[in-house]
């Protein structure tokens, strides 16, 4: 019975998530119940040994529903976000994401960073973040230290942006609308961009906003030109074993597909946006608890100063074609 060879583990994963929901009411908002889960099943994976009867189940947990969580996140996502921007603004902030994405994978091995790692952390640097990094990981992750770290850095780098960025725009004295776009264009997550754009001004923080939202739209793209960078060098068939996708990601891409073009109530947006993110806490709990800690501090240093070079790249881009 899947109880009885899941049922530990899965109920272990649970359990750390609901405390990483109960802490992340009392913390910052970058410290949200996502990262907490994580940090938390970290440190319980590391202090204590785990019971063998837990290992199915968090195995379990920390891959299908990881890939269910990415199902729900779709419904996040919606193109009607590039119309508010403008054709110039578009085509930028496209090729920005393009030209980050394709520096990551072609940088990842120069820089002797960790490949999965650094694909990882080069992908929720271009798009969004955390849920960036969980929708390519199923894909292409060999080890769950390799999320963690990833998570953990792009993170790192998030809310440092988001206390430096301000201070550093606010003494360049420039207009609102190229704040907007290097805030919204460069940070990881949204959290990120509302703290550092509405803390600058109000019509800083919308132009920031409404240009993220752009990027995350581009989370569907983004996953496509990264499996085709992936699988061009395999030996295949045909131009569509290119673009093989696994189940969830195929979801994914026809409920975001869905959900621009059909006007969907919004409180069934917001219920599927709730159950993904349970879900996606839930997964991270699991993640941590596989963590080792010695192999998260080794490959996490180069995957530190990869994120580094990748958001100078991404920051450099946005100032040319903004």
């Amino acid at each position: 019975m899947w109880w009885k060879e899941k049922g530990t583990g899965f109920g272990l994963s649970v359990f750390v998530a609901a405390v990483g929901f109960i802490v992340s009411f009392f913390t910052p908002s970058f410290l949200n119940s996502i990262i907490l889960a994580l940090l938390i099943g970290i440190v319980i994976g590391n202090l204590f040994t785990l019971p063998k009867i837990t290992g199915d189940g968090i195995n379990w947990t920390s891959g299908k529903l990881l890939e269910w969580s990415i199902v729900f996140l779709a419904f996040s996502i919606n193109y009607t976000s590039f119309a508010t921007l403008g054709w110039g603004k578009i085509s930028g902030m496209v090729a920005v994401v393009g030209l980050v994405l394709l520096a990551t994978f072609f940088l990842a091995k120069y820089f002797k960073c960790p490949t999965s790692t650094g694909y990882l952390v080069g992908f929720g640097t271009a798009i969004c973040g955390s849920s960036a990094i969980a929708a390519l990981a199923p894909t292409i992750d060999k080890e769950k230290e390799d999320v963690a770290i990833s998570m953990a850095v792009v993170n790192l780098y998030g809310t440092l942006g988001m206390l430096l960025l301000p201070m550093i725009l606010g003494l360049l004295n420039w207009t609102d609308e190229k704040n907007g776009w290097l805030i919204g264009g460069s940070l990881h997550a949204v959290g990120n961009v509302v703290g550092a754009g509405y803390g600058m001004s109000k019509s800083i923080g919308d132009l920031a906003l409404t240009t993220k939202l752009s990027r995350v739209a581009l989370l569907t793209p983004g996953l496509l030109l990264f499996n085709f960078l992936i699988n061009r060098k395999k030996n295949v068939g045909n131009w569509k074993a290119y673009f093989q996708l696994p189940w969830y990601l195929v979801t994914f891409i026809v409920i975001t597909l869905f959900v621009s073009f059909v006007a969907i109530p919004e409180n069934y947006i917001s219920l599927a946006e709730t159950i993904g993110k349970y879900l996606l806490t839930i997964a991270m709990a699991a993640i941590g608890l596989k963590v080792g800690f010695k192999k998260l501090v080794n490959a996490g240093k180069k995957g530190i100063g990869f994120g580094l070079v990748i958001f100078f790249i991404q920051f450099g881009l946005l100032l040319l074609l903004g």
